[in-house]
């Protein structure tokens, strides 16, 4: 089989380096989290398993799973999707779920269940996005946009856990990486009548590309344009910091947010699905 498994962080970077930097628009997840566990140290992830398909030598597909997420599945051959299945499973790992290339999720999926019993379901679709030429809201919203430190913490959590809910994630906030954050100053806040009415986070800036994420607006305050100023801020803050490519994922079920996103000069670049094994 060519599938290695391991929990080492280096020895994943060592080997899946170039082929993830090859191409860090769609690998954004599986840099942004290697980002983070090399800035913050790999306790940030509970119980993270790596892995690389190097049938020949050269990587040719990578999977990451944490404790809290599925198996995340980069591009890759069908070979290597189903091998996985099968190296998964003699390893005793539970995937609980797929996500990631749409092609790759898919025959993962019908591998494991073929082999496990289990039966899969969809439970997200999504669009990845690139940003072309960022064209802020004119005019724009009552309001301006600030980055959120430290004293607005306690609000941070709340709006992550409700953008989790809203996103159909019950699980804790990881606090690791909000902490990481405010600290590094990667959430922009968008104010209006002097309080915060909406919030967008960005990663840090690996290989050129930076991920919008956490875009989050509390239900009394939508349809208000304050989601879309944010995510302007958020973008120009992450071409700010470096990146040359700034990417974001949508719901493919909320037409709202991928219309607000493609005015703002968001483009698809492919579709993703995420999957549970029940």
């Amino acid at each position: 089989m060519g599938w290695t498994l391991s929990d080492d962080l280096d020895e994943f970077l060592a080997m899946t380096g170039g082929f993830l930097r090859d191409d860090p628009v769609r690998n954004t997840v599986a840099l942004t989290v290697t980002e983070n566990m090399r800035e913050q140290g790999p306790g940030v992830y509970e119980d993270v398993l790596f892995g690389w398909w190097a049938p020949g030598g050269g990587v040719e597909g990578t999977v990451i799973r944490t404790a809290a997420y599925p198996p995340l599945l980069s591009a890759m051959p069908g070979r290597a999707a189903r091998e996985l299945a099968d190296a998964l499973a003699e390893r005793g790992t539970a995937a609980g779920g797929a996500s990631g290339s749409l092609a790759a999720t898919e025959v993962f999926a019908d591998a494991w269940t073929r082999r496990t019993g289990t039966a899969s379901r969809v439970t997200m679709r999504q669009r990845l996005y690139r940003l072309g030429d960022l064209h802020v809201p004119d005019p724009p919203p009552e309001g301006a946009g600030r980055v959120a430190g430290p004293g607005d913490r306690a609000l941070m959590l709340e709006w992550s856990a409700g953008f989790s809910r809203d996103a159909g994630d019950h699980g804790a906030v990881n606090t690791v990486v909000l902490d990481g954050r405010l600290d590094a100053g990667r959430i922009a806040l968008w104010e209006a009548g002097g309080r915060p009415v909406s919030m967008a986070g960005w990663s840090p800036v690996v290989a050129g590309m930076s991920r919008i994420s956490a875009v989050y607006t509390p239900a009394g305050d939508r349809r208000r344009g304050y989601g879309a100023a944010v995510t302007a801020e958020a973008s120009k803050a992450a071409m700010d910091a470096g990146a040359t490519e700034v990417v974001l994922f949508t719901d493919l079920a909320n037409p709202t947010s991928n219309a607000v996103y493609q005015r703002l000069g968001y483009r698809p670049v492919e579709d993703r699905v995420m999957l549970a094994f029940d």
